[in-house]
């Protein structure tokens, strides 16, 4: 089977990942995720995903390398990880009652073909209106500081939505599963294939 390459070392990608059932391995890219000049948010998250598929194909001459990057957009504003407990207690403030646009791009990278496939796949969350009290208690139990928006929507985080508009509910945590087995398919590999069924040895 050809090599698989989770470019992330986020673990909530790669439980995402470990679905299909395939063996794979992760590594992380070093790349600049800052924006370039006025970049629109959809064309960021492409772009970063595609550069982090890059970033460690060096070492590898014929894998599926696969890229993922996320942004938060809420009243125009770009919003990242928020890195500690204050910031994403603020972050929340400003999300509460709103509803809140996420951008996940995806990126495939044949390095053998040096042929990509790249996405991004909208996600919209309708926050309810959220107390401080409530906020300060969320960020304290699920400490979401390494996710875009301060939540993890697939632990507590659930709890501060009305609802979510989306085409693929694992876009919200970072890898959109739908779209990158329809990827995957287009490189030659099926994930429901006989010939996919995953070594006893898997990494993830």
């Amino acid at each position: 089977m050809t090599e698989l390459i989770l470019a992330s070392s986020s673990p909530y990608r790669a439980e995402l990942l470990a679905k299909l059932g395939l063996p794979f391995s992760s590594h992380r890219p070093d790349i600049d995720e800052n924006p370039e000049g006025e970049e629109a948010p959809d064309a960021l998250v492409a772009r970063l995903a595609e550069e982090k598929a890059r970033a460690v194909a060096s070492d590898h001459e014929s894998a599926l390398i696969i890229g993922s990057d996320q942004v938060a957009v809420c009243e125009g504003e770009i919003l990242g990880k928020p890195g500690t407990e204050a910031r994403a207690r603020e972050q929340l403030s400003q999300l509460s009652g709103n509803a809140v646009l996420f951008l996940t791009g995806l990126c495939l990278l044949d390095v053998a073909r040096d042929r990509t496939q790249t996405a991004v796949v909208d996600t919209i969350v309708h926050f309810r209106n959220l107390t401080a009290k409530e906020i300060s208690n969320y960020v304290r139990r699920d400490q979401p500081l390494d996710c875009a928006g301060a939540f993890k929507s697939e632990a507590l985080g659930i709890a501060l939505f009305d609802a979510i508009e989306t085409t693929d509910p694992n876009a919200l945590i970072g890898l959109p599963l739908i779209e990158l087995c329809r990827m995957l398919r287009g490189a030659g590999l099926d994930v429901l294939a006989d010939s996919a069924q995953p070594n006893a040895d898997q990494a993830s």
